[in-house]
């Protein structure tokens, strides 16, 4: 197992998206949405390969794995160090995420 570091990024997106779920549905869908997001991240740490590299690919960032939560159209990004998962954001699939994440200091 290895334990995730969320970057200051993802932690910020994690609680703006919680938010946006609030303003949507309610307190009990932004609940239903942060555990989700963190049931999903619990897998990743215990299964770091799981993570899909196809958009890491298409970003142009080797290694970038992604885990996308089951209910949600939001996933985790993350690099596998030998130490830990270093978590760089959680992001709705509908944004462009080969331009938020594309080559540069990750």
């Amino acid at each position: 197992m290895k334990p995730a570091r969320l970057r200051p990024a993802a932690e910020r997106d994690l609680v703006e998206i919680a938010h946006w779920y609030a303003d949507q549905g309610g307190a009990a869908l932004a609940d239903r949405f942060f555990e989700e997001a963190r049931a999903a991240l619990s897998t990743v740490e215990r299964t770091p390969g799981i993570g899909s590299l196809r958009l890491g690919e298409i970003a142009g960032v080797p290694g970038l794995r992604s885990w996308a939560l089951q209910n949600f159209p939001v996933r985790w990004f993350y690099l596998e160090r030998p130490e830990f998962l270093d978590v760089l954001r959680l992001l709705g699939e509908r944004q462009d995420i080969a331009a938020i994440l594309g080559p540069g200091p990750h």
